[in-house]
């Protein structure tokens, strides 16, 4: 599995904060339902509102996953990354 980070940003008004939960809970159903492991989320200060850290299969499945997201009314930046141990070997390569 490949690991991905992705900078998320909501592009509406949410009402309120039940809205805004059952929003992210219907998002972890659809990432499960990928196979996507959502290692981690995190509420940001500056220029983006979210931080997800998540597994996905292949690339496909993590368009998919940010697919997921936009559908929700967000905006999401997602990379690939590695470990610096794992890019130190490819640099030695």
């Amino acid at each position: 599995m490949a690991k991905y980070v992705a900078l998320v940003d909501i592009r509406g008004q949410i009402q309120n904060v039940q809205e805004l939960a059952s929003v992210w809970g219907d998002i972890r159903i659809e990432f499960e339902e990928f196979g996507v492991d959502l290692e981690g989320s995190y509420a940001v200060l500056g220029e983006y509102d979210y931080l997800l850290i998540f597994d996905a299969p292949d690339r496909d499945t993590a368009f998919k996953a940010g697919i997921a997201v936009e559908s929700h009314g967000m905006d999401m930046q997602t990379m690939e990354i590695i470990p610096i141990d794992d890019f130190a070997q490819l640099v030695e390569d």
